[in-house]
């Protein structure tokens, strides 16, 4: 998969907008972007950090490297992952912030 940029314009970003936090909008890929993020893992690792299956973390990794936000690169016997782009750093700590401030409101909403 070739990452290219794009020119946004406003119908594009309409769509392509909710694609990308429907993708961030899963709790387990979210727990693997914060691993990514401390430092690069194998699956070995990451299962044994999430106390999921083997096929679980596969087809979470495989969702995340679909979209962008994941990369591998193979060392011997073993498949590496690591987050893409460090801005996702950002976006998981900003989101944070909003959630703080919005925590009984976003948890009592019925409408999500």
């Amino acid at each position: 998969m070739s990452i290219q940029k794009v020119e946004l314009s406003g119908p594009l970003v309409e769509e392509l907008l909710p694609r990308f936090f429907k993708a961030l909008c899963d709790p387990t890929r979210i727990k693997i972007l914060k691993l990514l993020l401390e430092k690069e893992r194998n699956v070995s690792e990451l299962i044994s950090n999430l106390g999921i299956s083997q096929s679980n973390v596969s087809n979470h990794l495989a969702c995340l490297k679909w979209c962008g936000f994941v990369t591998s690169r193979k060392e011997g016997k073993h498949v590496y992952y690591g987050v893409t782009d460090r801005r996702i750093r950002e976006i998981i700590e900003l989101a944070t912030q909003v959630i703080a401030e919005n925590a009984e409101s976003i948890y009592s909403c019925t409408r999500i």
